[in-house]
This record gives C-alpha cells, structure tokens and sequence, in this order.
C-alpha cells in the first residue's frame, strides 16, 4: 500500500478521493470497485449514488465539506513538524496557508463568500475560518499530537476480493504500536452520532479495516472516529466475525448496485440527510425529474446465495 495525498475537485461529486485512484489490478477481470463512500451513498439513497457515480452530476461546495478538506490537511500535515512543535498555536498558524494552498487548487470554494443579497445573508469568510480554528483547538483536547507518531497518513489502501470485487478508499491515520497493533483513526469535522446511529459510522472504519487486513494479514485493534464538532470519541474494538460479515455486505451492497444498473431502477430514499443534498431539483420526492441513463452495455448480477441484501448486514429492501 503507497500514501497518496488526498485531493477533490470541489465541483465534482463528493465523497472518496479512492473514486479517482487505483492502481491497475494486472492479469485480473476485476468486477468492480467500491469505496466507502460510494457504498454509504447507495445505502443512504441509490438515485443519490446514481447522480454521483453515473450520471456525476457536479456540486457546489459547502462550508462544511470545505471545513473538513481544510482542517484534515492541517492536521496531515502537523505531523510533519517536530513532535514540540505540534501545538494549538502552531495548527492554527498553518490554518492560512493550507487556505491560500487551497483556494489557488479550486478557486470555485472562494463562491461560497459571495456578498450578502436580499434573498442570501452570505458567509463571512473571517467567522467561518474561526470556526476551522475552532475545530482544531478541539483537536488538542481529544489527543495530544507530540505523543504520537502515526505510521501512514492519508493512506490509499486497496484489495481485491475473491469476488474480483476492488475496495479502495483514503484513510486518515494509521497508528502501529510497537508490538505491531494497529490502530486505524478518522478525522470526523462534524458532531458524533446519536447511539442509533454509531453502526453507520462505523461501517466505513470496518470497511478499512477488512481492506488492511486482507492485504496485511492483521486485524486491527482499535478503529478510532475523532469527532472534531463536539469533542467526542467513538471507539470499537473489530474482530474477525466483524469483517467477515462488514465483507458479505460490500458484496451485497453491490450486488444490489449491479441489479439497479440492470434495471434502471435507482429510487429514491427520502430522509433527514435530504437536506443536504445538492440534488433535490433532480430528485422525484421533490417534484423533479433526473436526467435521462446513459446508456451502457451491462452484464448480469450474480445471485444473492448469502442472502444478505435483504438483511441488517446488506441493504435493506425497500418495496
């Protein structure tokens, strides 16, 4: 696995960096790849993955997602400092660079601090990058950098299944303790999620580590979610049960993709996270109407034998 710096055009659809990466698989008919990111998208609504994977219809860029590319590229590159020097003052220091760096790469973020009109009050540029220095002094409180070392940051990692199937996606820290446990930590910008929401944040930190562990051959100890919004934790401890069931849902999961691809059936799934979405002009839940398929020549899924679509470990069928 090679560190590959993490990169997103902010007018592109979001989501993994992993969607335009990977190195070539030779000699193999790779079925397909899948990140984290896409996954949870089809999770969250299939005409959502559909709008970003094959229609990739472009979206704006929101404070929020801006917030988070720029406070994870302070905290990258933290670690590049001597370990005294990665203080709370030093961060935000680096905080106007790494936003000069930033706007000269996509100068399109600089629209979101457009003036003020009758009909939008604007974004402040000055209170909003308070808020990034907010967020990293809450970094500070959570773990202190100078007693740290990680072993890989922003980490493209990638295996491939027996399936043929690719996962692939970008992880934020790897830690390697001296007896060769690994801890695996992603920098979150927003809050924690309520109990009955932790199992969806974590499928992304399992889907990391059951790529780690197919190409290293070891289980990670400790998947790690830093919650940079209110300065919380969530830890879990995986086993080998975990990955293997965290693997029959990916291979679900696209199973179903395949299936929608087939036929042309991406429906929509009205929920809380609608509220964010960039496409709700296009969206038939919101009296719009998504662009005609492309057309492509797709071979048929293969069945479901593990049943797992249907199950708390795939998709949930919806009628």
């Amino acid at each position: 696995m090679t560190a590959m710096p993490r990169q997103q055009p902010a007018t592109e659809p979001a989501g993994s960096p992993a969607d335009h990466h990977g190195t070539p698989v030779d000699g193999v008919d790779v079925l397909g790849a899948l990140s984290p990111s896409r996954a949870g998208d089809f999770m969250t609504c299939p005409l959502l993955y559909r709008f970003r994977t094959v229609d990739k219809l472009p979206e704006e860029p929101s404070p929020d997602a801006v917030r988070g590319t720029l406070v994870h590229k302070v905290l990258e590159d933290l670690f590049d400092l001597p370990a005294p020097e990665r203080t709370p003052e030093q961060a935000r220091e680096m905080l106007t660079p790494a936003w000069d760096a930033l706007l000269e790469a996509e100068p399109a973020v600089a629209e979101m601090f457009a003036p003020p009109s009758e009909d939008d009050p604007g974004l402040d540029l000055g209170a909003w990058l308070t808020s990034c220095r907010q967020v990293l002094d809450r970094y500070f409180e959570l773990e202190d950098p100078r007693r740290l070392e990680p072993a890989e940051r922003e980490l493209y990692v990638e295996t491939l299944l027996e399936s043929k199937l690719l996962l692939r996606g970008f992880v934020d820290r790897i830690d390697v303790a001296p007896n060769g446990m690994i801890r695996v930590v992603d920098y979150k910008t927003g809050r924690s999620p309520g109990e009955s929401f932790e199992a969806k944040a974590l499928f992304q930190m399992k889907f990391y580590a059951l790529v780690i562990w197919r190409t290293r051959g070891v289980i990670p100890a400790m998947l790690q979610l830093v919650y940079l919004g209110n300065g919380e934790m969530l830890r879990y401890q995986p086993d080998e049960a975990d990955l293997l069931a965290t693997e029959r849902k990916v291979e679900a999961i696209w199973q179903a993709i395949r299936r929608a691809e087939l036929s042309g059936d991406w429906r929509p799934h009205r929920s809380r996270l609608c509220d964010w979405c960039s496409h709700q002009a296009l969206c038939p839940e919101f009296g719009g109407t998504p662009p005609p398929l492309p057309i492509f020549q797709i071979p048929p899924p293969a069945a479901d034998p593990a049943g797992d679509v249907g199950t708390d470990e795939g998709v949930a069928g919806r009628p």
